[in-house]
């Protein structure tokens, strides 16, 4: 092998390799463009989050017009949502997370973070509540904002109030290490700039 192909090799392989150990999750699509899938590969690969925590493959529908949802081992999401770019990773990360609640928590864990994050109920078993209200849609926009603090994450918080605000990023972080053993991201400064 030539040198100058060794260096392509290598160099391959160091651009290639992150992607491949960063954390993306185990998951198969149903659908979707080549397009679409790079922004959910991108969204996923956006937050520090370990998503190959979740213990099963996920299969991920990508459909035009589909209202976003989870359920135990299947996501839906909106292609149109997808186009967006950037805008929409909140959206792909809040669905994933939905399957750290699925796989990962027993009762005692859902009741514990449905108190701390302020859940009136956790998730859908009383109707007529506000998307807020529920603990699991709490815990999903809490872990999208304390893992992806970013100016471009469309959950970023504009009060305490906001469902992403149920708890501060660092103690959200350090509950996850303690509950499923996610690894603390180092964040040395907040990712994103006042608002104006």
């Amino acid at each position: 092998m030539s040198a100058a192909r060794f260096l392509v090799v290598v160099l391959a392989a160091l651009v290639l390799a992150p992607s491949a150990l960063a954390g993306g999750g185990s998951y198969v699509f149903d659908g979707g463009t080549a397009r679409d899938r790079v922004q959910v590969r991108a969204a996923l690969e956006a937050s520090s989050f370990d998503w190959n925590l979740v213990p099963a493959t996920v299969t991920i529908h990508l459909r035009r017009g589909v209202q976003p949802s989870s359920s135990r081992g299947e996501i839906w999401l909106d292609t149109d949502l997808l186009a967006a770019g950037r805008f929409g990773w909140a959206v792909v990360q809040d669905e994933y997370a939905h399957q750290v609640d699925h796989f990962l928590f027993d009762h005692a864990t859902r009741a514990r973070l449905n108190g701390l994050l302020g859940g009136g109920d956790w998730c859908y078993s009383v109707a007529g509540l506000a998307h807020g209200q529920y603990g699991c849609e709490r815990f999903a926009s809490t872990l999208v904002w304390a893992y992806w603090p970013s100016a471009d994450n469309s959950y970023r918080p504009g009060s305490a109030a906001d469902e992403s605000a149920a708890m501060a990023p660092a103690a959200f972080r350090s509950l996850m290490s303690q509950l499923v053993g996610a690894k603390q991201p180092a964040f040395s400064k907040p990712a994103f700039s006042k608002r104006k």
